[in-house]
């Protein structure tokens, strides 16, 4: 008799720090990255630095008002260039070692006897420029040479799950505000988060408040098991909120079908998006080790609603318990992939096959077996 149960990945590939550098290269700096959100990049000057793979990569605003990304390091010898997670500077960027210094455009433009220097040419030394596209709000890097179309590995996604790009689009991500920001070190591997928010077999377990307000989810099965469903609100909840109680200014340019409904997204490699009628909740996962990611989740509300001084506060809760529930289950399931009784994987009952898909993904691109 063949068994419904489909295999999961082998245990190793969550505590392996070799596998896990593979992933770094082939992975994390060969795709598009959510590095930041624009807003957080508001004048030029401006700044974050992330890491992005095995590499710090920072991110700021030119002076013509596009995104601009460099390697983190000097082209003298090596120093890190901005040290700090953010910041602004007026004119240049300068490394406080021996104080070359580039402009807003990552051209080197001073250093101490530069003029005695001919030979220095200031745009080959120049910082190491990364790819660039803005979306949704945020800022997207990629670190290899010749990146992969935006086109099909970023919207292609959204457009895969929801059909078609016009249903983000009317979310209108790029005008929202960030109401509140959360970030969460947690002590689990990249891959079990993907899983965790891929499937909702667990729901029903862990997720008391949400299955409440989404009720459908105490089946098992997630909003994102087929193109274009979102699961709808119960009949007693009228809003996205920890209670269940109503919410706050509806954004205005969605559509009826998306009224009372929450649709969730994943973004290979590191990017959830959860979309209900009065916000969207947007996940970025920065994985630094084998067993330990950071993710940073914000809440995006209607400027007005964030301007008018509204309590956020129930909206917020909801989804921080449930990414306390999630991240407390990924952790407790870190530990387990280094048993002999993981090492040769577990299984997903058929509510999960689509999470094989996912495995399937990790495999070809690492080279793994």
């Amino acid at each position: 008799m063949t068994s419904s149960l489909l295999p999961t990945l082998p245990g190793r590939y969550y505590t392996d720090p070799a596998l896990f550098a593979r992933e770094q290269e082939l992975i994390f700096e060969r795709m598009w990255f959510c590095a930041a959100r624009g807003a957080d990049l508001a004048a030029p000057g401006a700044f974050r630095t992330v890491t992005v793979g095995r590499e710090n990569v920072l991110v700021s605003r030119g002076r013509d008002g596009g995104a601009r990304a460099f390697l983190n390091v000097c082209r003298h010898r090596g120093a890190q260039l901005c040290a700090e997670e953010s910041g602004s500077v007026r004119r240049n960027f300068r490394c406080t070692y021996h104080a070359w210094a580039y402009d807003l455009d990552g051209r080197l433009v001073a250093a101490p006897n530069l003029v005695k220097m001919p030979d220095v040419d200031r745009d080959e030394y120049g910082l190491h420029r990364v790819h660039v596209r803005e979306w949704l709000g945020y800022v997207w890097v990629c670190l290899a040479d010749e990146p992969p179309p935006f086109e099909r590995d970023v919207m292609g996604a959204c457009v895969e799950r929801l059909g078609d790009l016009d249903a983000i689009e009317r979310y209108r991500l790029a005008s929202l505000t960030v109401g509140r920001r959360i970030r969460y070190d947690v002590r689990a591997n990249w891959k079990l988060i993907v899983e965790n928010f891929m499937e909702c077999y667990h729901c029903s377990t862990i997720h008391p408040e949400l299955v409440h307000v989404l009720p459908e989810f105490a089946g098992g099965y997630a909003a994102q098991y087929y193109v274009g469903h979102g699961a709808e609100f119960g009949p007693d909840v009228d809003g996205f909120t920890v209670d269940g109680s109503g919410g706050l200014a509806t954004i205005e340019t969605i559509s009826d079908e998306q009224d009372r409904r929450y649709y969730a997204i994943t973004i290979k490699p590191q990017v959830f998006v959860n979309l209900v009628p009065d916000h969207v909740i947007l996940h970025r996962m920065f994985p630094l080790a084998a067993d330990r990611t950071i993710v940073e989740c914000d809440w995006l509300f209607r400027p007005d609603v964030v301007a008018s001084g509204a309590d956020l506060r129930p909206s917020v809760e909801l989804f921080h318990r449930v990414n306390q529930q999630d991240f407390d289950a990924c952790e407790r399931c870190q530990p387990g992939m280094a048993s002999r009784a993981y090492a040769a994987g577990g299984v997903l009952v058929p509510s999960e096959h689509h999470i094989a898909t996912f495995h399937q993904w990790v495999r070809e691109t690492i080279g793994g077996k």
